[in-house]
């Protein structure tokens, strides 16, 4: 492959309403794998995006193979193509590139390419088939079509239909499908987008598998800590701010995710202290720059028998005096020029997740899946023999009021179903489902009632509660309440249905794979509520980290 690096040079991006990220400079060569973190709206999709070609930069320089694949958090694709359309559409560079191959070596086979007859035209053909072939087997053309098996197969989409219209398919089974098709392309730079939100354990041993192997350039925004931990060999923080995390300025990082949060930490503290001892200098400079001729050591009245003296010594008094106001005025505004930025004020999420168990009994509803309210001991969730055809069985499961339960297994196990089941949104087609006190669900998708209503709108429409609450909760500026929910990121989307959630503060919590899309910051004080948390939760997820960390009860399914 005539691999290429890319070379980014003082980026700036922004949209009408706000400038998203200035200055991003950064080198990756082929065998690199770069992840881009970063808050929740610091820009790394728009990064993406402009690494792509699809969104203009104002300002900076961007040098790009000419050989890029984007795979976006939501992927859109001709609705009306088919699962093996996506897949022969991938593939055709590869075909052509096998057939060019042939054509040419049957040009030269041919008498009439005899290089002592006619070496010009064998030299062209020669070149343009050593060309074709280095291309040809720096992709793996030949085996393409294995690979593009393997790969639907591990990333879950081998059991779709080819015949299937993409427009049919739920948003992760579109992911894994556009995730599948870009690995079997090969490109010299592949760009991706938080690729693990809808991966299994299998499917993303297989991701990982694959860009450890990658030959060109890899560039993914992720807040999988586990994937970050293990796919990247740098990472770039589009927080960085004043320093970057090295100290030297920028915001990449060349050393593993565990270090880069140790450096992270560290350089946090510093830009803080700097910040903190840099205000008191300024203070002190103004408190010399003010200073008045005659108030240093004029503290009495000469006698009668000094007052030459005393004059004398007050002049030179007013002297040096006058010379240190000038010193303090121009250091004070050699700092003034290039001062050291405030640090940024982190959000903090502090928030009850559920309300404390439920103490009262409602009435009972005439169905199976219902909502009541028990006094205690009773339990919070009962389930005996549910079954959704073609999506989920289980037997049975019971939780007490407060009590955590994390439910995990592979894609099209029944996660998801089961959330839905509790949640009222999925009649089961057999079994028996009580739930007792109010239910909230945080789903996987992002949906608002009207998405062109501002961040405030939807909070207090959705909520009855002034959007001081949400304010309080730690998850949105307050420069994003004004902002139509539509122009928000994904992350920040979640942040607004999650705050949405807490502040009705249901009894029983269902959350569908939370950590997907938030902050690497927000999703420790998530998991650190959940823990906490006075009501009951239900959690499903494929969070390796959060999994490995998870100190109260798992249920596997499939």
């Amino acid at each position: 492959m005539a691999q290429a690096s890319i070379i980014v040079r003082d980026v700036r991006a922004s949209y009408p309403d706000r400038a998203v990220f200035d200055g991003v400079t950064f080198t990756a060569s082929p065998g690199t794998r770069l992840g881009l973190i970063g808050e929740n709206g610091s820009g790394k999709s728009t990064l993406l995006r402009v690494l792509a070609g699809i969104k203009a930069h104002e300002s900076g320089h961007v040098s790009a193979p000419d050989e890029v694949i984007y795979v976006d958090q939501e992927p859109s694709f001709d609705p009306e193509r088919t699962v093996d359309e996506v897949f022969a559409g991938a593939l055709a560079p590869l075909h052509r590139a096998v057939a060019e191959v042939e054509r040419l070596g049957e040009l030269l086979a041919q008498p009439g390419s005899d290089p002592r007859l006619n070496p010009a035209r064998y030299d062209a053909i020669a070149t343009q088939y050593a060309d074709a072939m280095e291309w040809a087997i720096d992709h793996h053309a030949w085996d393409a079509e294995r690979r593009a098996r393997i790969t639907a197969h591990s990333l879950g989409v081998a059991q779709l239909s080819g015949y299937t219209a993409v427009k049919t398919l739920s948003g992760g089974q579109k992911s894994r499908l556009a995730l599948a098709a870009a690995l079997t392309r090969l490109p010299q730079l592949l760009l991706l987008d938080e690729p693990t939100n809808h991966l299994d354990d299998a499917a993303r041993a297989t991701l990982l598998n694959y860009l450890r192997e990658y030959p060109g350039v890899l560039i993914v925004a992720s807040h999988d800590r586990s994937f970050l931990g293990r796919a990247c060999t740098s990472l770039y923080d589009l927080d960085a701010g004043y320093r970057g995390v090295d100290g030297e300025g920028g915001g990449l990082f060349g050393g593993t995710f565990t270090e880069y949060r140790t450096a992270q930490q560290a350089s946090k503290d510093r830009w803080a202290r700097e910040y903190r001892d840099q205000q008191d200098e300024i203070a002190r400079l103004r408190g010399q720059a003010n200073q008045e001729p005659g108030s240093i050591a004029h503290n009495r009245g000469p006698r009668d028998n000094d007052r030459f003296i005393y004059s004398f010594k007050g002049e030179n008094v007013d002297r040096t005096l006058s010379r240190r106001v000038r010193s303090a005025q121009q250091r004070l505004a050699v700092i003034e020029r290039d001062p050291v930025p405030r640090p940024p004020e982190p959000l903090r999420f502090e928030a009850n997740l559920t309300a404390r168990p439920a103490t009262e009994t409602d009435a009972d509803t005439k169905t199976d899946t219902h909502t009541e309210t028990a006094p205690q001991p009773e339990p919070a969730v009962e389930v005996t023999d549910l079954a959704v055809r073609g999506r989920l069985r289980l037997r049975e499961l019971s939780l007490d009021p407060g009590e955590k339960l994390l439910v995990t297994g592979p894609n099209a196990s029944g996660k998801s179903t089961l959330l839905a089941v509790l949640a009222g949104e999925i009649a089961p087609d057999r079994g028996r489902v009580r739930v007792r006190g109010r239910i909230g669900l945080l789903g996987q998708d992002t949906r608002f009632e009207d998405p062109h209503s501002t961040v405030r709108d939807t909070f207090e429409r959705a909520t009855q509660h002034d959007v001081q609450a949400l304010a309080h909760m730690g998850l949105l500026r307050e420069r994003d309440l004004e902002r139509p929910a539509a122009q928000l990121s994904i992350g920040q989307q979640k942040r607004v249905q999650l705050a949405i959630l807490v502040a009705r503060q249901p009894d029983i919590l269902l959350l569908d794979e939370p950590t997907n899309h938030l902050s690497l910051t927000l999703v420790d004080e998530l998991e650190d509520a959940l823990r906490t948390a006075p009501g009951t939760v239900i959690i499903a997820t494929h969070d390796l980290w959060l999994r490995e960390r998870w100190p109260f009860r798992t249920l596997r399914l499939g």
